[in-house]
């Protein structure tokens, strides 16, 4: 090697070991300017959450509510009051997890509010599924932002929040729950002739508005693990952006949270967590959060 060649290389080399220990401080820096973890279970109980059930379907058997002419629930089942046990602690794989078993529609809710945030927690799908879900995919979801009363969706199950579904293959997803709005840039499109066009998330397109009757966008793309393993979903939000990251890759980025208010809209930036229970049998587990004042590198919007 010529004596050029090797300065250039020494060269090159130094670049590139400053550019490295460069990525690694601002990593750093990003990761000093967040909170510490709080962990939101501890293993040996619920503490720090209530549960909520909603209307009961009417196959359910055992429960002691009124029924109307045709035969269906009436109400709900209300605040931690759960006969037909729907949230248990169980092992699995070793490890303490939440079962939640999906027979009622409800949520398990945390009790304390949040506003710029990082989530993160696993999830693992079990093997049941309930009415009226017994016959499609599985179904559960990460609520934040939830406000108001318990119970105030259609179905009495949910508050009204902002979620990031964990669902078979839509991981990732946003839906609007009890009038909760957001803009998501993407293009609405329908998946299959006969479909209600959707927005489907795609970065630097044009901004639209996710509400109305079906308030979804769908994610840039699938991340999920195959059933059966756990998956890390992550939630992220920071002065009115929020991102959705499955197993550490951002697929959806939604702006603008905001709800009804008397005379117009209110900004939603600050609220409860809810996980969902909706049809299917969902372990849940590893379950903590932590304040931040800027998006870590690999979540930047």
């Amino acid at each position: 090697m010529t004596r050029a060649r090797s300065d250039r290389a020494r060269i090159c080399a130094s670049v590139g070991a400053a550019a490295l220990a460069l990525l690694i401080a601002t990593a750093a820096a990003a990761d000093e300017k967040a909170g510490p973890w709080t962990q939101l279970f501890n293993g040996r109980d619920l503490t720090g959450w209530e549960t909520w059930l909603g209307i009961p379907d009417k196959s359910t058997a055992g429960i002691d509510l009124p029924r109307d002419a045709d035969g269906r629930y009436a109400a709900p089942l209300g605040l931690n009051v759960d006969p037909k046990q729907v949230f248990t602690l169980v092992e699995v794989d070793g490890k303490p997890a939440i079962r939640i078993s999906g027979e009622i529609f409800g949520a398990l809710t945390g009790q304390q509010e949040y506003d710029d945030f990082h989530l993160r927690l696993e999830f693992k799908w079990g093997e049941k599924k309930w009415p009226p879900r017994e016959n499609v995919v599985r179904d559960s979801g990460i609520l934040y932002y939830a406000v108001g009363p318990h119970g105030a969706s259609p179905n009495k199950a949910w508050m009204r929040s902002l979620e990031c579904q964990v669902q078979e293959h839509d991981v990732g997803d946003y839906w609007g729950v009890a009038g909760a709005v957001v803009d998501v840039a993407g293009e609405r499109r329908s998946v299959a002739e006969g479909k209600e066009p959707l927005i489907h998330f795609q970065k630097g397109a044009p901004t639209l508005t996710v509400e109305g009757p079906t308030p979804r966008a769908i994610k840039a793309f699938d991340n999920e693990k195959p059933t059966g393993s756990w998956n890390k979903v992550e939630v992220l939000c920071l002065r009115g952006t929020c991102v959705h990251a499955v197993n550490g890759k951002v697929n959806l980025v939604l702006t603008n949270p905001r709800q009804p208010a008397e005379g117009g809209v209110a900004p939603l930036r600050k609220g409860r967590l809810q996980i969902q229970t909706e049809g299917a049998e969902v372990f849940y587990r590893n379950i903590a959060v932590r304040p931040i004042t800027e998006f870590p590198k690999e979540y930047r919007p």
